[in-house]
Formats: C-alpha cells, structure tokens, sequence
C-alpha cells in the first residue's frame, strides 16, 4: 500500500540532508568560522540549500550540523503549508536558543514581519535562491577563513545533501500558474528556465562524479522553456531546443536514471513516453493531480483538463505500459460536494494509479482559496480522507503484489545490519518504498543490481539479488 496519510505535523522536509551534513561535519574545532546549517522543506528548497553550502564552503567556511559547535546558525526555510511554517517557526526558535546568533533564508523568508513579530532577534532574513545575499550576512557576522584552496577543496559538482549515487536536478525556478490553494508564485515569482546548456553540463559534472540517478525537480517540469519561447541553446557545440522533451534525449544519452518529478499533464508529456518506453529515462511520471472532478479543479484554477486526463493516462499506457504514476490529491476542497468527491473515487478506480498521496485541505494563509464559499466540515473531510484511502490502499496492495516473482534492476541506498535498502524504477528516494534484500551484505550504496520480488507488504517490497544475464554472458 502506498498511499501516504496526512498529520497536522507532516511537513515536506527530507531527513537525508540531516544525515548528510552529519556525515561530512569537520572534526576540529575552526576559529569562528563554523557555521550551522538547517535545511528545511522539499528538493527544490535542498538544492538552494546546496548553492549556499558551496559557495560558504569555496570561500573555507566548515558547517556542521549542530547548534552548539557553530559559530553561527542558517535557518532555511519553508512555507508550503502551515505546518510546514510552524516548523520553520520553531526551530528557528530552537537555533535561538542553543546558539543565539541566526540567519534566515529560504519561502518563509518573504514573510519577515512574521517571523520577526515571533523571533526578533534574528540577525537577518532573506527569501529564497537569495544565495548571494545569504552569504553577504554571513560576512557581515563573522570572519572571513584563512582560505587555502588547494587544502580545502570544494567538490566540481559543489556540496551535496544527497548520497553520493543521487542527486537533484533543478531545471527551472517559479511557476506561471496561480492555483488557488498555492502561494509558491508569490515566494519564487513566474517561471524562470534555466539555459539548457547548463543544465546538462551540471548533469555531466555530476554523473562523472558517480551520480547514478538524477531526479529532475522544479516547480512545473512540462512547462520548461516556455517562457524563453523554447529557443534554441548549444551544448557541445551543438544546437538543443530549450524544452523538455529535447532535455529528457540529452540526459538519457547519458547512461544514468533520470526521473521525473512535479510534472503537468500536458500534451508535451506525450513526446516523452517514447524515451520511458525505450529505456533513456525511467518510466515513472511524479503528476500532481490534486482532484478529478471538472468543478473543482477549475475552483482550483488548475492548468490541465480533467476530462481528457484519463484518455492521456490510456495512451501513455499503450505506448510505455511500464509506466508508473505518482500523484496527490486534495479531499475536502471549499466547495466540495459529495457528487465531486465520488468523481474522484472513480477516477482512482479508473486510473489505478501506483503511487498516490492524499491530503485534507486546510486553509494556507495568503491562499485565495480561503475566500471560497461553502467550506467543508473537519468531519466531512475525515470521513472522505478514509474512504479515499480504502479504495487507494485495495489499487496499491494488488499493485505490489502484482510484482511478486518479477525481477527489477534495484539501485542500493544504504546497507543496514539487516541487509541491503534500496529502490526500483517505481521508487523516488524518501517518498516512495523500499526494496528490502534482507541478509544481502555483498553491495555498496550506489550499487545497481538486478533483484526478484519474493514479498510485499502495505509499502514495501522484499526481494532477493539475481544474477545480471549480462555478467553471466561475461563469465562464459
């Protein structure tokens, strides 16, 4: 089963920086130049994360991931959704009070009022890809390192906050939709591509450096280029269109996964199931669909058709049936009536989608979605959250069990003292499941290795290594 459930506590932040930044903390103590560094939200708030840590680290700043051995502490924050805000909130708090000396930077930075009528005694505030401005407060606070670049050097592809085998892939920065329930435009503004050129020499700096899997993030992926007209860059000295399918060709040439994820449901999607069908880029689509009844979503004011999204989902099927969909929804939307609600369970029974994430709406201040009449109950969207999990977890637990006895290629995220942890084509890191090989100690993070399926159970899969028909052609 993998349908993902809602607590008023949930936010978007990954756990695996917090084990990165561990894992890479210097041991010595510096003279005033450690700087601790909290990143909160989702990958695209991880990748400015990144961009700030490179550039300190370039210029011999050491970070750590601890209140009481810096020097001073960055806040990077998020504010998605309210308890998203709330985290932000308190542990900005929380870095206050072990340390005292605190920057802030990240969504939530737009908002400095509010952060400052609840913690006034941050250094500074910023909003978000502020990196150059960051790093500005942080001169300002705290000296500038004794810097010997040839004894602290900074990695081509810069610091990550992902294992060494995966990585993000920010191609494009705001978003030109106005749904009504979202404030990102009015943190990270309209939709800004990045030069396709440097998209993918950042990609080959990070495949030379080991990355396997490349996870392509950005607020819209299908709407790439459109606001540069989809003009025509170079990149090896060769012309390539700035546009997503022109993207996708170029990285599949490149030997690694690729997968995509915040994807619209757009007819310039249907370019790109021919490279899923053919193995350039992994056959998994992250759409976040949010509902399926025409009324809502235009209460939504979300940009695709819900009347022709089945019949695309059909055709992606026919041509790539190794196709798998990840999405999220939204139950108890203003305005949602019960003819509603059953339209999107019978979409869900229609689509038979393999991943889904269900949420109860609650407003988000500064959303235009809160003005909506006819608000729903606390009870109502309890009671539909559960019948949306009921039929979605049924699709999810035959999904899996459908895949007992199939054999997958599995890339090994870490090796734990009971075996191997990893994923398939299926899985995105820290949303999706896992493929458990228990007992299975011969493998390294990073490996990629083929698997069969022996169990599964309501999120993961169990499975145990095969032998690759390709090493076994070698040997003979």
């Amino acid at each position: 089963m993998t349908v993902e459930t809602y607590t008023p506590n949930k936010t978007t932040t990954l756990e695996t920086p917090v084990k990165v930044l561990e894992d890479g903390a210097p041991t010595s103590k510096t003279n005033g130049t450690r700087i601790g560094f909290i990143s909160l939200g989702c990958p695209k708030n991880l990748v400015d994360s990144e961009r700030i840590l490179t550039q300190l680290r370039t210029e011999g700043y050491d970070v750590v991931p601890t209140y009481n051995d810096a020097d001073l502490v960055i806040v990077n924050t998020c504010g998605f959704i309210d308890s998203a805000v709330q985290e932000s909130l308190d542990t900005i708090g929380e870095a206050l009070a072990e340390n005292g000396k605190v920057i802030v930077t990240g969504c939530l930075g737009i908002k400095e009022d509010e952060i400052r009528e609840v913690h006034p005694n941050v250094l500074a505030i910023t909003g978000p890809h502020a990196y150059e401005e960051v790093v500005n407060q942080v001169h300002d606070h705290l000296p500038q390192p004794q810097h010997n670049p040839y004894l602290n050097l900074v990695p081509d592809i810069g610091v990550k906050l992902t294992p060494r085998h995966y990585a993000y892939l920010k191609i494009s920065e705001g978003c030109n939709h106005r749904c009504t329930f979202c404030i990102i435009p009015s943190m990270r503004g309209d939709l800004v591509s990045r030069p396709i050129g440097s998209i993918l020499d950042e990609a080959k700096r990070l495949k030379n450096a080991g990355v396997k899997e490349l996870l392509v993030i950005s607020q819209d992926t299908s709407a790439y280029g459109v606001d540069v007209k989809n003009k025509t860059d170079f990149w090896d000295g060769m012309p390539v269109k700035t546009d997503m399918k022109a993207l996708c060709e170029k990285l599949g040439e490149m030997g690694i996964w690729v997968r995509l994820h915040y994807v619209y449901p757009y007819p310039s999607v249907d370019k790109i199931m021919p490279l899923m069908r053919d193995g350039k880029i992994l056959p998994y689509l992250d759409i976040p669909f949010q509902h399926a009844s025409p009324r809502i979503l235009k209460l939504m004011k979300r940009p695709a058709a819900a009347e022709r999204t089945m019949e695309r989902i059909k055709a992606w099927r026919e041509i790539c049936p190794s196709l798998v969909i990840r999405s999220t929804f939204i139950v108890g939307f203003p305005g949602e009536t019960e003819e509603d609600f059953q339209v999107l369970l019978d979409f869900l029974e229609e689509a038979q989608l393999d991943r889904v994430g269900c949420f109860k709406y609650s407003d988000v201040e500064g959303a235009k979605a809160n003005a909506l009449p006819d608000p729903v109950s606390d009870e109502i969207k309890q009671e539909r959250f559960e019948r949306f999990m009921q039929v979605q977890s049924q699709i999810s637990a035959e999904k899996l069990k459908a895949k007992i006895g199939l054999e997958y290629q599995v890339i090994i995220d870490e090796v734990t003292p009971e075996g191997a942890v990893g994923r398939c084509y299926a899985d995105a890191p820290e949303i999706d499941g896992n493929v458990h090989l228990t007992d299975e100690f011969d493998v390294q993070p990073g490996d990629v290795i083929w698997a069969q399926i022996i169990h599964t159970d309501e999120h993961d899969l169990w499975a145990v290594k095969v032998e690759d028909e390709d090493e076994q052609n070698d040997n003979q």
